[in-house]
């Protein structure tokens, strides 16, 4: 593993022993330092500029300081903050060409919205004032993790849990507590974070060109124009 790895994974852990022993200072010290080392991993695995995902750690950094803040103005800030988050990184994957990936699985896209549909039906009631500023960015964090399955499975994988993450978020806004509930966030959104992040480190495998003509070749043919011909 690369030392910047084992540096987020036990900032990420020193986080979750703040959040479960309720050590706000702990909390400041760790969170806000999350999302710049996945940066420094991005830059180091790549060499190169993601512009969009860069844009997207940036806010997400700025939306972690905003939800450690106390009130309803620091949260609607924070959720603002990782909506911006979550349109920089479908325009990561819309470039990487999520928009023919999902025209071809129509039944991908059914199944977001209707995931999309009964989580706001179910919470949206019992949010209050809040309801405005979570629908919009509940639409826009599925149609992230919707997009993200071009990069491939981490990357299908870390959008699931990235909605599973703040699913957990509107339970707890809605009032609907339980115990583990706020080490549970963090604990999924840093695996999140680490896995639409990391997608971007690794080379896509080559898309198989479609050949219709040499379909239609009889294998007899093929084989003869494959043969090396003599005199």
């Amino acid at each position: 593993m690369p030392p910047i790895l084992l540096a987020y994974a036990g900032l990420a852990a020193l986080n979750l022993a703040g959040v479960a022993l309720h050590q706000e200072l702990l909390e400041w010290c760790t969170k806000p330092l999350l999302a710049p080392l996945l940066v420094v991993y991005l830059w180091r695995c790549t060499r190169r500029n993601h512009p969009a995902v860069l844009a997207g750690l940036a806010l997400a950094t700025a939306g972690d300081v905003a939800l450690l803040l106390p009130g309803a103005g620091a949260f609607v800030a924070g959720i603002a903050c990782f909506l911006v988050t979550q349109l920089c990184y479908i325009t990561a994957f819309v470039q990487q060409g999520a928009v023919a990936h999902l025209r071809a699985r129509p039944v991908l896209c059914a199944a977001c919205l209707a995931v999309w549909a009964a989580a706001n039906a179910a919470l949206l009631p019992h949010l209050g004032m809040l309801a405005w500023a979570v629908a919009p960015y509940s639409l826009a964090l599925v149609t992230m993790a919707a997009t993200a399955q071009v990069r491939g499975p981490g990357a299908a994988w870390g959008g699931a849990v990235f909605v599973a993450s703040d699913l957990l978020i509107g339970l707890g806004a809605a009032g609907a507590e339980f115990a583990g509930r706020p080490v549970l966030v963090m604990a999924t959104y840093t695996l999140a974070q680490f896995l639409l992040v990391d997608a971007f480190t690794r080379t896509r495998p080559p898309r198989t060109t479609h050949h219709p003509a040499a379909e239609r070749v009889p294998p007899g043919d093929r084989a003869r124009r494959a043969a090396p011909q003599n005199g």
